[in-house]
Formats: C-alpha cells, structure tokens, sequence
C-alpha cells in the first residue's frame, strides 16, 4: 500500500476559535502552530514549548510543524544586533529540537508576512474569501501611504482606476483597506503605517540582491546547529509572489528557488511548497517549480486562487481555481513514497461558510472551509493512490 501525506491543520493555540477537539474531528492529526506570544527575536524556552506539546498530545495530536519561527527584521536587514537574534533563532531552534520539533516553517518577506486587500469577499454561494486587488493596493499605496514615485509601479489602467475609486471611497473604508494591508498574523501585533513607511526606505537601499544574501547569512548561520539537531527549515514563498510597496521579494519564482538551493546546498535548507502563494504569480508554473524543489520540501500548504487578466486574485475552493491540483498531487504522491517520514501537508485557508459566517475568526482559518478543503484534498489523494 502507499504511504499517505501527513494531514495538518494550523492552529493559533489556545485563544484559537477553532479547538483542538474541532480539529480532530476534521480528520487532521498533526498540528502546525507556534508560540505567538513569544515577541519575535526571543528565545523560545523550552518549559513553553513542552506545555505547548503536552496541551496538543493530550487531546490525541501530534505537534508536527512550527508555523513559524520568525526571522527578526534585524537579521533581514543585516544591521544592528543581528548577532543577538541569530544567537537567539540558534537557541530556540536547538530547544525545539530537543523536544522532538524538527520541522520549521519561515519566511524572508520585508515587514509584511503576507498581503490581502479585503477579508470578506463575498461569492456566488455567499461564503467569504480573501482577496488581493491590483486597484486597492494601488490607492493604499499612493494615496494613503504616500509612497515617493509610487505611480510608475502600476499600469495607467491601474492608476487611473485606483485614482477614481479613491475618489468616492468612504472614510471607513479606507480606513478598513489600511487595517487588512497592515494586518500581521493572529496573535501577533500588526505593522504600523509609520514603521512600514521607514522599512520601505531601508529596504530600497538593500534591494533584491542585498536581500538574497542577508538569507545566505542566516542560512549559513544557523546551518551547523539545523545539521547537528536534524532540522529542517522551510521557506515559505512571498505572499503575493511579486514586489509590492517598494519592497523587494527572494523567494516568488523558480529562480528564486535555483538560488536558494544551490547557494547552501544542504538538506536542511529545505522548501514550504504553498501553491496558492506561488498560484498568485501570472507567470510561475506551479509543476515545474514542484518538480524542481521536490527532493527538498519538507512542508505543503494546498490552496487555490483564481486570477483576472489584471493579476488580482481571490482564493478560491481548493480544487476550483487556476492551480492544477490533481497534477501537484500526483508529484507529491510520488515524492512521498521516497521519503521514511511521510510529508506534511495541511490545507491553507478557507472560505468563511455556513455557521462560520456567525463567528469572529481568523482571516482564512475558520473551521469549516478549511475542513471542506481538507476533505477536497484527502479525497483527491485517496482518488490517485487508492485505498
């Protein structure tokens, strides 16, 4: 019989809508989450880690992945006490390690951990999505943040539509475009207007290149310590896989991956395969990129997105957008019979349904689109591996 994908759900911890008992009914039976109490930088204790382990192994789950260990913004910007917080990530790595955590999940994105213009985008069933809009971004760029030569980064179309719309939008509803860009990641604090307009200016003069090899830093500086404990880091794509407010982005495109790979060219550098980051992009070819980092994801997230011919996109039902998820699954299945631990693969995001649509929760982390997309998943899986 082949060997099935590890089934995963992300879970914000104890002051997460969605309960472990929710989780566990959904199917799931590792567990993705992080100690988002933690500021970014710190060390991770490991008194924390093991009650946080302990409380996910007492209601029958394993804790499979840390989503995430955040990379401080001293060591993007290469500046500062960068050896403090490389010193830091070390210790909370090695302490993770030594309480059976192995897999890590990261990122490399400038200030903002992902992007989306609206939260509740309603579709034709009448559930919710997330959504990222070319227009809206444009109008938050230029006309709220005042970004200096913001207008040559968009189209004329883009420009004079997003001129237009601010025009004839409402206090409240800038002031909600403002709040879901700043937005960071529940549990965690989000990014001030102020401090964004201060990292853009640091980030122009590091640009992409001087970014690529801040990364190299970090990879090289915590490479003994991953290799020693078995770690495998995982990074995850930008989210948009596209430079957005002036920001450079390193890890949008199969040449992005090419050089993360072949610059630290050992196992523990390792990839977070999210389809719907890396579906986004107009240009990426979701099979190639796959078939290329294969041999090095340690972590998927499935999710789908569908796009206009402008480039904006919403995230639509995980097997009902423009990602050929049957064509993934089949690689993954593949690469999954290679490996002695089973892949992890959780289902990322989801539309706010049914009794969902009642409740206060996470942006794309409800209960019941997730579970929806989890049983999508399992049942394509299943379809292509048999029973």
């Amino acid at each position: 019989m082949k060997k099935k994908l590890e089934q995963t759900w992300r879970w914000y911890g104890p002051t997460d809508p969605v309960s472990l008992q929710d989780i566990k009914q959904a199917g799931a039976t590792g567990i993705v989450t992080a100690l988002h109490h933690i500021p970014h930088g710190e060390i991770w204790p490991v008194e924390d880690i093991r009650e946080r382990k302990e409380t996910i192994e007492n209601a029958g789950l394993t804790w499979s992945v840390v989503e995430s260990v955040p990379v401080h913004e001293t060591i993007k910007i290469n500046t500062g006490a960068v050896e403090k917080y490389l010193f830091n990530y070390n210790q909370t790595i090695t302490n993770l390690a030594l309480c059976g955590i192995k897999t890590i999940c990261y990122n490399f994105m400038p200030v903002l951990d992902w992007t989306r213009t609206q939260l509740d985008l309603t579709m034709k069933d009448g559930s919710k999505a997330l959504y990222f809009d070319w227009v809206d971004l444009a109008i938050f760029d230029i006309y709220i943040l005042h970004r200096n030569d913001a207008n040559a980064d968009y189209s004329p179309a883009i420009v004079s539509q997003a001129e237009y719309k601010y025009l004839n939008m409402s206090i409240q509803h800038k002031d909600i475009l403002t709040k879901n860009i700043l937005m960071g990641i529940p549990g965690e604090s989000d990014i001030t207007l102020d401090s964004l307009k201060k990292s853009i200016k640091i980030y122009s003069n590091i640009g992409k290149d001087g970014l690529r090899k801040n990364l190299t830093n970090f990879l090289l500086s915590i490479r003994d310590t991953c290799i020693q404990h078995g770690i495998k880091m995982t990074i995850h794509p930008d989210d948009p896989p596209y430079p957005i407010l002036g920001l450079p982005r390193i890890v949008s495109t199969i040449e992005d991956y090419e050089y993360i790979l072949n610059t630290v060219d050992n196992n523990f550098n390792g990839i977070c395969f999210c389809t719907g980051s890396l579906g986004a992009s107009q240009t990426n070819n979701l099979v190639e990129i796959l078939n290329l980092v294969k041999s090095r994801v340690h972590f998927i997230h499935l999710r789908n997105v569908k796009k206009d011919d402008m480039g904006s996109f919403y995230e639509a039902d995980h097997l009902d957008g423009d990602v050929n998820m049957y064509a993934i699954m089949e690689i993954l299945i593949a690469e999954n019979q290679r490996r002695e631990i089973a892949l992890p693969f959780r289902p990322d995001h989801g539309h706010q349904m049914l009794d969902d649509l009642k409740k206060i929760t996470n942006p794309g982390y409800s209960a019941i689109g997730r579970l929806r997309g989890l049983a999508e998943l399992r049942g394509l899986e299943y379809g292509i591996i048999g029973f």
